[in-house]
């Protein structure tokens, strides 16, 4: 499951704003809110919804592998 960090970092490095994510995933902006804090008040369902529009908009959901996960453009 991608980190509220990933999802913050994904949304920046595409330029999108939180209501243009909140629209793409079908959701208020709040929750894109919620998500990139990492309140936990998110559904997993959600989170992959969100993650799923960021990478259909070029992100790369980079793993934990030694140097903690991360995101790149594709």
């Amino acid at each position: 499951m991608a980190t509220a960090e990933q999802i913050r970092a994904g949304r920046a490095l595409v330029g999108l704003s939180q209501a243009e994510l909140a629209e793409m995933v079908g959701t208020g902006k709040k929750t894109i809110q919620r998500a990139e804090v990492g309140t936990g008040e998110v559904s997993e369902g959600t989170i992959r919804k969100i993650v799923r529009a960021l990478e259909a908009a070029g992100v790369v959901f980079v793993p934990q592998n030694g140097g903690g996960p991360g995101v790149r453009l594709r």
